[in-house]
């Protein structure tokens, strides 16, 4: 499955440098129900019949969504748990192009499709709460985003080690989580630096001038414009969040349940929030990742790229 995954996938490549080679006049008919660069070009390219280029068109069509289909039935096992939820797809964005995304704070988000899902982790890593919430996640192989605290990286570096090594993606939040759009801008930009160079030496043990992940989320969502537009010039991507867990207030895990459950499934999917750092939290990430299974959610690993889809 996996081989013919890749066979679809070249072919689907080299017919969209091929009809990129020569664009659409006014005259090519639209074949297909969605555009792609390769339904755009096929109906224009070369000498071939009518009939011919209707049927490449159908054909190169059908070459993403066949491919879709394959990558489905051919997701890797999890280990000790042949029902896992798993990672259904990964999301490789462009931080040089992508503005902030997450609905709650910005006007758009990533580019989801309906029932996927963006699991993130605020504020560890944490003991006793943390590697409660990588078991869980282990468990259903399933891959989340985890913004850390600059100082508890630098007090647990083991534990932000861990969430690099089992294949999360691992970026920032601060060095001491305070609200930036209250501080002076230079005092705002040290904390964010400061941050990003412990959390780097945590995982890396060393700092570039740049983080390695260009990945941030602002404590409290505490924004501003000067913060955001310094940051777009670095090319690291901002995060806020389609919906939370408010696992901030006072609730048992039943209820944070319950609560996230039901905003989820009014949203339809999106970047959800929690914070690794709280027991409740902790507690309920089993029986929620279960029930994205039961529900048919999908969960989208978001990694830094070029912007494309990986699968």
């Amino acid at each position: 499955m996996t081989g013919m995954k890749t066979r679809l996938q070249r072919i689907s490549m080299k017919w969209n440098r091929l009809s990129a080679a020569r664009p659409r006049t006014s005259g090519d008919p639209v074949l297909c129900p969605h555009w792609t660069p390769a339904c755009a070009g096929v109906s224009g390219w070369g000498p071939t019949s009518p009939p011919t280029q209707s049927a490449l068109a159908a054909i190169l069509c059908l070459l993403p969504l066949l491919a879709g289909i394959v990558t489905a039935g051919a997701a890797e096992p999890c280990p000790g748990n042949p029902d896992a939820l798993g990672t259904a797809r990964v999301l490789a964005v462009d931080p040089a192009t992508t503005p902030p995304v997450g609905r709650k704070q910005f006007p758009q988000t990533l580019p989801l499709h309906p029932r996927e899902v963006v699991l993130t982790f605020d504020d560890g890593p944490w003991p006793g709460t943390t590697p409660r919430v990588l078991d869980a996640l282990r468990h259903e192989c399933a891959r989340a985003t985890f913004f850390l605290i600059g100082r508890n990286a630098a007090a647990n570096a083991a534990l932000a080690r861990r969430e690099l090594a089992e294949g999360h993606t691992v970026a920032y939040h601060t060095w001491s989580h305070p609200l930036l759009d209250r501080m002076p801008l230079a005092a705002a930009e040290a904390e964010i630096d400061r941050g990003f160079g412990a959390v780097d030496t945590a995982l890396y043990g060393r700092v570039e001038p740049n983080p390695v992940t260009p990945f941030f989320r602002f404590p409290g969502f505490a924004s501003s414009p000067a913060l955001l537009d310094e940051l777009a010039r670095r090319h690291i991507l901002v995060f806020g969040a389609d919906l939370w867990a408010s696992d901030w207030n006072p609730m048992s895990p039943e209820q944070e349940l319950a609560l996230v459950t039901a905003r989820l499934d009014a949203a339809g999917g999106g970047i959800v929030l929690f914070h690794d750092t709280k027991k409740e939290t902790a507690a309920m990430i089993p029986s929620f990742l279960r029930g994205l299974k039961s529900r048919g959610y999908g969960v989208v690993h978001v990694v830094p790229g070029a912007g494309r889809d990986q699968r």
